[in-house]
Order: C-alpha cells, then structure tokens, then sequence
C-alpha cells in the first residue's frame, strides 16, 4: 500500500510534468479553466442563503433557523482560508508543481462540501464553517494559485491575456454553479405539511414563536403571508405550515456538487503540464528598454522574501483588498439584494427566478471583465487599468442608491435597468482587478517568484473576505433595525396584535424569533407606506465607494522596485539548485 501511495505521489510531482519539446501551450490553458470553473461556484454562494436560512422551517423561516448574517459568514471563511492557503501554497507550488497542487485543491474543494452536507442535515453550524468554510476555502486557494504562474511562464509574450485565461475561469465559475445550485436543490426539493389558511388554524404565540394545536400537541409552525410566497424555494399556498416537515433539499445539493467537483478538477489536475527550463515562444523576443520602462515591466527579479520589504507590495495589498472588499459582499448577498430592493417595488418582473438569473449574469460580466480587462492592460498597462478601474467604480457605486431610492418613490423599470447595468460593469473591474494582479505582481517583481508573491498578495482577499461580508451585513442589519422600528411604531396597535398574536411590547421578541419582518409588517402597515426594502444597502455602497478612493491612492504610489531589492544571478541559480 505505501508503495502504491509513493508511485501516486511520483506522479503528481513536477518533474514527470515537463513538457517534451513541440508541445502547444494552448492545450494547458482548458485545465487551468476548469479547476477555475469549479472552484469559481463560490461566487453563486448567495444561491444557498435562502434554503439554509429556511432549513428547518423550509416555508418560511423558522425560530431556530439560522439568520442571513450567521450563513453569510460561511462564503466570508471561505475566502479567508482561500487567501492563507494561496499564501503558503505559492512558494509550495515552486517546488511540487501545479498537478500536485491542483489534485489536492480537488480534494479540499469536494471535500469541504461533503462536510458542509452533513453539517445542514444535522443543523450544526459549525460544521459548515469547517467544512465548506475551512477545507473549502482551502481548496479555493490551492486550486486558485495552480495555474496562475504555470500560464504566465507558458505566456511570456501576453501576461495579461495569461493571467487573464488563468483566472477568467473563476469569475464564470457562477454562471455553470448558480443554475446547477438552482436545479439540485430544487431537484431535492420537499414541501413541508401544510396546515390549512391563517383563519382555519387557531394559532398561539408564546416568546415570539408561532404554534397550533396538532392533535392535542402544541407543535411549531411558521406563517407565510402574501408577501412571502416569492420567497418559498418553490411558491405554495399562503397559510399555516408545519416546521420540521419537508426539506430545502440544500443538503443533497452539497453531496452532489461535492463530488461533481471533485472528479473534474482531478482530471484537469492530471492535464498540466510546466514548460521546460529556458523556453520561450517561438519568435517571441522580450520587449525593448523604451518598452518595459513606460510600462513599469522591470526585466530583473526580487525574491519572495525581499518582496515583502517593498512599500510596493503594501500599496499593491492596499489596492487589491479594498477593490475587493467593495464587490466581494455584494457577491455574498447578490441574490438577495436584488429580491429586498426591487422584489417589493416590482414585484412581477424581480422573483426568485430572475434574482438566480442576475447572479448568473454576474458570474458572465465578471468572467469576460476577467479576460477583457486583463488583455487590454498588455495595452495600457497595468497602473493605467487599475486607475480605470477605480475612478469609474467609484461612481458606479454612488449610482446605487440614488437607483434605490429612486425606485422606491416611483416604481419604474427604467431604475432597475441602471442598477443592472451599473452592477454589471462594477463586476467586470471586480473581476479584471483580479486578472491582471498577478501580471502587475509580474512587471514589478518579476516572474522568478511571481506565484508565490501572488500568493501572499492574495492574503488581501481574505482580509477583504471579512470586511466586505461585514460591512454589507452589519450596516445592513442597522438599517433593518431602524425600519421594523418605524413600520411598527406607524401601524394600529390592535392590528398589530391581531397579526402577530401579542402586542408592540414584545417586538423584540417577536423579531428574535422571526415573526415579525419587513415583509410582514408592510402587510399590516397604514395604506401608502413606502417599503423600505428597496433602501437597504444604501449606506454600504457610500462606504464601498469610500475605499475604493483609498485604493485609487495608493494605486497611484506604485513606483518600480529599488535596484537594491533585485536578485543577482547567483541567488537565482542557487535557488533553482
């Protein structure tokens, strides 16, 4: 057996990758594309939060059903853990190669999603985070960094179209995952037992939670009213439902996604191959002085370590952690965002079934943004691009809430199609800052210890995992808050608690415990009171556009590295010894 496990792990080396010579590197960039494919479902993750935040109560949600900001922290461990395993799997992938790295992203990646699956079935949280959080968000970061400098060293004379194939991949990866996340759930889909109409249930309420009397036993229930029904993973009759009965059919959808990924990112694993030492494109000659010097493209390299003694590499982590930080929590809640702002204001055109289309659409804009942009910074250059970048984000991402509230006071279509469209380019950049990093990384530092310096950059997307989530969340829930506060104060005291079972007194219990909602309170709110779903997110997207001025700064501070930084030839051939 440890025979058989060596001769595995022989072939997974780096060495019995090597391409033979006459090989097309146009047959390496399709494996790098699919690892990313896979890995890139992430950006679907908004897909699970309406089923896992109704996992006991599937209906609606119930008392001890998790709340959006405890699920959406699971995509925010998962980018955390992406960026610390990017971080030591650069300098691992140097010694090992990407077929040993891509095997074992495969592992982690499916893996993490068979834990996850058993975590939802025995509603333990923790067990998600760990694995679809931990192991996941490690397979993301070894599977992210495997083809990155494989591409950039088979592409010398287009880095950024290189990096731009590399990393295109995860940008789309939500436009395969969504409709596949959409189809398994609802494929696994059960309702649960539905009890009869509001008025035909006598319906009891203690400490906030909803209950009937079932043959003589007192068993919990949960209420979906009009307002609801779009909600429900698949639409049923208004009234009473029994919790516990039924299932989202999320947990089966991770079991199955679990192990579709892992076949095919093992197969694309065994596809690599790394260009033999001192090859080049035929034809090909590295660009001039004139050339490298106006487009800051240095022809010497720093080593990983010294890399780390730059100011270049901070301002680099600066850029990168807040361009991400503004588009990565809008990823998180992407499909919920859409249902809250305009689910109420236009109710017949934004159902569930376009807030799933509208996160497909945004994996598409993200994956061509990744391509586009990265390819057009070999033009521009990559200082120039993420100045672009930044300056039209900012006002893209101003747009937002005058949209919103726009909509909110006049319910046309015409503000949907701004917010779209103003969506839709923001996710380019998101995307096209990715892409062309690691080419930036590569004309300040060279591409001697590119993937590895990539990897530690990427440390920035796991600080941005955290406070993108964070900011979207909490500023968010500020704005809940103050909103049921309003709508409760506005509505009839007796009508309040002829809907709800108890008086205003016990609003924060009947909020703890789920049945009093936005959604809910404008059922029974006085006639022309104006949802303020649609305004929700406006305060986050004012401080999104706030970092990315920050970014625009230190962009903007990007010199070349000091000669003092550089390696000479013996170090470079020590350290390939």
């Amino acid at each position: 057996m440890s025979g058989l496990l060596a001769h595995f792990v022989e072939i997974l080396s780096k060495k019995h990758i090597i391409a033979r010579p006459g090989f097309n590197r146009w047959k390496v960039p399709p494996a790098s594309i699919a690892i990313h494919l896979c890995i890139g479902s992430v950006y679907a993750w908004s897909i699970f939060n309406p089923a896992l935040i109704k996992a006991i109560g599937v209906a609606a949600p119930a008392a001890v059903d998790w709340n959006l900001g405890e699920v959406v922290w699971i995509f925010s461990v998962a980018i955390v853990f992406l960026g610390l395993a990017a971080a030591f799997a650069g300098h691992w992938l140097e010694r090992v190669g990407p077929r040993m790295v891509g095997f074992v992203a495969a592992c982690c990646w499916g893996g993490g999603f068979a834990v996850g699956g058993a975590g939802i079935l025995t509603h333990q949280l923790w067990l998600i985070y760990l694995g679809y959080g931990v192991l996941g968000g490690c397979g993301l970061g070894l599977g992210y960094v495997s083809p990155v400098a494989t591409l950039i060293r088979w592409f010398p004379d287009r880095r950024g179209m290189a990096t731009g194939m590399a990393i295109m991949g995860f940008g789309g990866g939500a436009m395969i995952g969504a409709p596949l996340k959409e189809y398994f759930i609802h494929l696994y889909y059960k309702a649960p037992e539905f009890l009869g109409s509001v008025d035909a249930v006598d319906l009891i309420t203690e400490g906030g939670k909803r209950f009937a009397d079932i043959a003589g036993q007192m068993k919990e229930v949960v209420v979906v009213g009009a307002n609801d029904v779009s909600n429900m993973i698949t639409p049923g009759p208004e009234g009473v439902y029994l919790v516990g009965t039924g299932s989202t059919g999320v947990a089966q959808a991770f079991f199955t996604l679990g192990a579709i990924y892992f076949v095919v990112m093992t197969i694309a694993a065994f596809s690599y191959r790394v260009p033999a030492e001192g090859w080049a494109p035929e034809g090909w000659t590295p660009p001039d002085e004139a050339h490298a010097a106006k487009k800051m493209m240095t022809k010497n390299h720093v080593h990983i370590d010294e890399a780390l003694k730059t100011p270049q590499f901070y301002f680099l982590w600066i850029v990168l952690c807040f361009n991400v930080t503004a588009g990565i929590g809008v990823l998180g809640v992407a499909k919920t965002m859409m249902t809250e702002i305009f689910g109420t204001t236009l109710p017949l055109l934004v159902d569930a079934t376009f807030a799933a289309t509208y996160v497909v659409m945004v994996s598409v804009f993200n994956m061509c943004g990744r391509l586009f942009w990265a390819s057009m910074s070999d033009f521009m250059g990559r200082k120039i691009t993420y100045c672009i970048f930044l300056v039209l984000g900012i006002a893209l991402y101003l747009s937002i809430p005058y949209s919103a509230v726009q909509v909110s006071a006049s319910p046309e279509v015409m503000w949907l199609v701004t917010f779209y469209a103003a969506t839709m380019i923001i996710f380019t950049m998101y995307g096209g800052g990715f892409a062309t990093i690691p080419a930036y990384l590569a004309d300040i530092f060279g591409t001697f210890h590119v993937g590895g310096i990539h990897g530690r950059l990427l440390t920035a997307w796991s600080t941005a995992g955290v406070l993108g989530p964070l900011a979207i969340t909490q500023l968010r829930q500020v704005s809940v808050d103050n909103a049921i506060q309003k709508l409760a104060a506005m509505t009839d005291p007796s009508v309040f608690e002829s809907a709800f079972g108890a008086g205003k007194d016990q609003l924060a219990a009947l909020v703890e415990a789920k049945t009093v909602t936005i959604s809910k309170l404008m059922e029974v709110a006085p006639a022309g009171t104006q949802d303020p779903s649609a305004t929700l997110y406006n305060t986050t997207m004012f401080a999104m556009a706030a970092l990315l001025a920050i970014a625009l700064v230190s962009n903007w501070m990007v010199k070349p590295v000091h000669e003092k930084h550089h390696m000479t030839q013996k170090e470079m051939d020590d350290d390939t010894v």
